[in-house]
């Protein structure tokens, strides 16, 4: 898509929805364009991605499920999920999202193929939710045999040796294409067991279950599966769909406050580079999000999660939009990598990052300073780091972003802001200088 040389429009729309009532929930639905253009190859190459203004969220929320966050503050429903959908054709998935959602044992059931599931979990959450989830799969469904494995925590163990693991349990448990994986945990589960599901027969069904907020409002949810390396962040995976994404907000009560903090760097993400009206909502409930209000984290995963969608409805296999998903990740990445996988939380490196690309979006002259304020200050009400590590230095971050997974051709694209906010770009075409005196702004040299 990026590198596209005929402009293309596109125009989406939703119905109104009437019960959005209360200034806690601002109004979702709106006819806007989409403007998705490229250069010619005289003005770039490879291409850059202009987003002219923010998407309007399509919200293909299932018929037969009432909208948990569609009702106004107080009035909201623990027993019936919202429901917002993937739209890839024959692949379209649903994400259910509300309270108590591991307690409705048919929303799981509906979506195992065969009769043997292996559920991949870790050490921190298997003695929180795997019984939960085992009752969940075989409540009242006797011929579902349900294997577990539970691997250690943290990024650092998202490795080949790790992933192996979860081949071995697979055949020694004897399972066959029919069989299903489920993903319970944060980001690193996710992602280790829907590559898992990718290559075990060469692709098995998967259900991911997050249990953290980085991977309820950005990575269970848009099929990107995999590992890392020690040169580089996931450049080993697949792009592999779930069946669903079944949400338990529960899930966040037993939640550390640092890894809470953490996803909310996701959250502030999408205001920026596409809906603005989420950023401001954001700057008006942060507090609320830092306490884990109920009502402000269930609308926060929900309007996240439509994004989310919507992109990845649009550009699957990052061919050019969704890459925009990654602002300030290739920096995040630079520094989890150089710094050490885990020593930083990804939403910890990716606040950092974002800060970065911010930084040299102004240096530019894409945008002006009240968003490099109000960015910044979002970050520091979210308790995220706003500056690399001290011992990150320049030649650090350009060794590791030189094997980023957006270079092409030799170029480093990068996602930068641009015009108000809400608008960003992707491309290759800036001026070194201004990536040069970020680096040095932010680390020693």
């Amino acid at each position: 898509m990026a590198c596209a040389t005929n402009a293309i429009s596109l125009s989406l729309s939703s119905n109104p929805n009437s019960k959005l009532s209360s200034d806690f929930i601002p109004k979702l639905n709106k006819p806007v364009n989409v403007s998705l253009r490229a250069s010619t190859s005289a003005e770039l190459n490879p291409g850059r991605l202009f987003l002219s203004r923010p998407i309007g969220l399509s919200r293909r929320n299932c018929a037969n499920a009432t909208p948990v966050m569609d009702q106004s503050v107080g009035e909201r429903s623990s027993s019936v999920p919202t429901i917002v959908e993937v739209d890839l054709g024959n692949r379209s998935y649903p994400i259910y999202i509300g309270s108590g959602l591991l307690d409705q044992h048919e929303l799981l059931q509906k979506h195992v193929h065969g009769k043997k599931v292996l559920v991949v979990t870790n050490t921190t959450i298997a003695p929180l939710y795997l019984d939960k989830v085992v009752d969940a799969l075989t409540k009242g469904n006797p011929n579902v045999s349900v294997e577990n494995v539970i691997l250690p925590d943290g990024e650092k163990y998202k490795n080949m040796e790790t992933l192996m693991k979860v081949f071995d349990k697979a055949i020694e448990s004897r399972l066959d294409r029919r069989c299903t994986f489920v993903a319970l945990g944060g980001g690193v589960i996710g992602d280790m067991c829907g590559f898992a599901a990718a290559a075990f027969l060469r692709g098995v069904n998967f259900i991911q279950i997050p249990t953290t907020v980085m991977a309820q409002v950005d990575s269970s949810v848009g099929g990107k599966t995999g590992i890392n390396h020690p040169l580089g962040k996931n450049l080993i995976g697949a792009f592999y769909q779930p069946q669903c994404v079944l949400i338990d907000t529960d899930t966040l009560n037993t939640l550390p406050h640092r890894e809470l903090a953490s996803g909310l760097a996701e959250v502030i993400k999408y205001g920026l580079i596409r809906d603005a009206e989420f950023f401001e909502w954001q700057e008006k409930n942060m507090e609320k999000l830092m306490a884990r209000d109920p009502d402000a984290f269930a609308y926060a995963i929900k309007r996240s999660c439509e994004n989310k969608a919507e992109v990845v409805s649009l550009d699957e296999k990052e061919s050019g939009l969704r890459a925009t998903l990654n602002l300030g990740h290739t920096f995040g990445h630079a520094i989890e990598t150089g710094f050490g996988y885990g020593e930083w939380l990804h939403g910890e490196a990716v606040a950092a990052g974002t800060v970065m690309a911010v930084d040299m979006s102004y240096r530019l002259g894409w945008i002006d300073s009240s968003i490099v304020k109000r960015v910044n200050d979002i970050l520091q009400r979210a308790k995220l780091p706003t500056a690399p590590p001290k011992n990150m230095t320049v030649e650090m971050f350009k060794s590791v972003m030189a094997v980023d997974k957006k270079v092409a051709d030799g170029l480093l694209r990068l996602i930068l802001l641009k015009g108000p906010l809400g608008n960003c770009v992707f491309t290759g075409e800036y001026d070194r200088k201004a990536l040069d005196d970020t680096l040095s702004a932010f680390c020693k040299s």
